[in-house]
């Protein structure tokens, strides 16, 4: 606005300096004096002055109104991205809480198969005893049930009458001192 006025305030100077030259030609040719020209001169300066400050105005108020829409849409982004930081905050804390709970599971879990596995071991050892004791006590009654069917066919083959001891007999043998005394009682 100041820039306008120096101007024509310039343009005023310049133009009365102008026309006190021209004027007396001026007087001469037309029926206009050289005020009324400078006066002609300074109203066409003040309506140029105020249509370039209503072009500034128009100008200023598009741009303040693009400040404050940019204001207003960059104030509502800051919002939501503080929101959103917010939310992802707290996504973050729940994942990592998850983490450590899943971790601690792990870890209980990485126990219970070791020990598993020493009681799998164990028990494959225990099986291990229990069969080399099993092997070893079938073929002990496998080789007993083999010696008893020899012995039954043995006793088959001499399955004829006998004369039986008699009574006196027995007796007799009972006197012998071929058993030992301890091991008569």
């Amino acid at each position: 606005m100041q820039r306008v006025l120096a101007m024509a305030s310039f343009l005023a100077l310049a133009m009365c300096a102008l026309s006190h030259a021209v004027a007396s030609t001026a007087v001469a040719r037309s029926g206009v004096t050289p005020v009324q020209k400078v006066i002609e001169l300074m109203e066409g300066m003040l309506a140029k002055g105020k249509a370039e400050k209503h072009d500034e105005q128009v100008q200023f108020a598009a741009y303040k109104q693009f400040c404050d829409d940019t204001t207003i849409e960059k104030k509502r982004a800051i919002a939501e991205a503080n929101e959103k930081i917010e939310v992802l905050k707290a996504d973050i804390e729940k994942y990592i809480a998850t983490a450590a709970r899943l971790t601690k599971e792990i870890a209980d879990h990485d126990e219970d198969i070791s020990v598993w596995k020493g009681d799998q071991n164990a028990a494959t050892n225990v099986r291990g005893i229990e069969k080399a004791d099993y092997d070893a006590m079938h073929k002990d009654y496998s080789e007993s049930i083999d010696a008893l069917q020899r012995a039954i066919a043995v006793l088959k083959k001499q399955a004829y009458d006998r004369k039986q001891a008699s009574f006196a007999q027995v007796t007799a043998l009972q006197k012998l001192s071929l058993i030992p005394e301890s091991a008569k009682r």
